[in-house]
C-alpha cells in the first residue's frame, strides 16, 4: 500500500493528475466540492491515473479538507 499526500484543486476544466513531489501529487477535478462529489471524483481520478480499481483508493485524512492523505492498494 502506498499513502500520498494530495492538494486537490475542484471544478477544473478537466480531471487530471500531477506529480510534484515523490509522495505528493495534486489533483483536478471537475466536481464541486459539496456532498462529496469531489471526494469521489478524486478516487475516481486517482484509480484512472494508478490503473487500480477504485476499491483500492481510499481518502484516509482530510476529507473536508484541500490536503488529503490518499491510500493506494496495490495488488498482492
Amino acid at each position: 500500500m502506498m499513502k500520498f499526500s494530495v492538494t486537490v484543486k475542484t471544478q477544473a476544466r478537466e480531471n487530471r493528475v500531477e506529480e510534484v513531489s515523490p509522495g505528493g501529487l495534486r489533483v483536478w477535478v471537475k466536481a464541486p466540492p459539496r456532498e462529496g462529489r469531489a471526494n469521489e471524483a478524486v478516487v475516481e481520478t486517482l484509480a484512472a491515473y494508478f490503473k487500480v480499481p477504485k476499491s483500492r483508493v481510499a481518502i484516509v485524512g482530510g476529507f473536508k479538507s484541500k490536503t488529503k492523505i490518499v491510500a493506494i492498494g496495490t495488488r498482492d
